[in-house]
């Protein structure tokens, strides 16, 4: 019970950082008019925190709160993109192969669609979070098949409820290498440096009953560099 407690002030202190992360725009998404926030970087990590499911759910409850409380623009884009991240944050904080079903599932879906299946080989990004799911400790393969698990669900909705034309899918394929990469990059700097600061802050304050939420394996370590990093 007392576990179920601290997650929840866990929950609503991750809460208040995402709906402030949420103003914080980092790129513009093509083919509509709205942006990727920092809160793109973060999110995934809740999972590692709280658990797959409750991390996706926590994810999924501050994008609708933002979006029916405090953006009120409830738009067609805008209820599309509910569902990329809270995925990507159960990618993140599940162990199971079960996980590279999202991947897979969107692979398919993107291929039998008509405009898709002239540019099938960006889908072939999709491979990466299922060759990630082999290494499930390694944390920046964890990063890297977490966004782009968000990515596949996101161009997946995209190509069915937008009518974006086959060259500008072709024409992504080099941007989403240094879009992804770089958004790998920054979720596995988000966790590192959150899951330091956590172990830090809990051994000066003295908080040992939260001391659960840290994941020693991510300390800085030799041990670290060789086998989790």
């Amino acid at each position: 019970m007392k576990k179920i407690n601290d997650k929840i002030i866990f929950v609503f202190l991750f809460s208040l950082l995402g709906l402030i992360a949420l103003k914080v725009p980092v790129s513009r998404i093509v083919g509509s008019g709205q942006s990727f926030s920092f809160f793109d970087f973060f999110a995934p990590t809740v999972a590692m925190f709280l658990g797959a499911l409750p991390g996706a759910i926590s994810v999924l409850l501050v994008k609708l709160f933002d979006l029916i409380f405090i953006s009120r623009k409830i738009e067609a884009v805008s209820l599309l993109r509910l569902l990329p991240l809270p995925l990507a944050a159960f990618y993140f904080g599940s162990k199971s192969k079960k996980r590279s079903l999202i991947a897979i599932i969107c692979i398919i879906l993107f291929i039998v669609h008509p405009v898709g299946r002239q540019a099938w080989v960006y889908s072939l990004y999709w491979l990466i979070p299922i060759f990630a799911c082999f290494f499930p400790k390694r944390l920046f393969l964890k990063s890297l098949g977490s966004t782009f698990t968000a990515h596949a669900v996101g161009s997946t909705i995209f190509l069915y409820a937008f009518q974006l034309p086959t060259a500008v899918w072709k024409g992504l394929i080099p941007v989403v290498f240094v879009e992804r990469v770089g958004f790998a990059l920054g979720i596995y700097l988000s966790y590192f440096v959150f899951n330091v600061s956590l172990n830090f802050l809990l051994r000066v304050l003295g908080f040992e009953k939260l001391y659960f939420l840290v994941k020693k394996e991510y300390l800085p370590s030799w041990k670290f560099l060789l086998r989790y990093s």
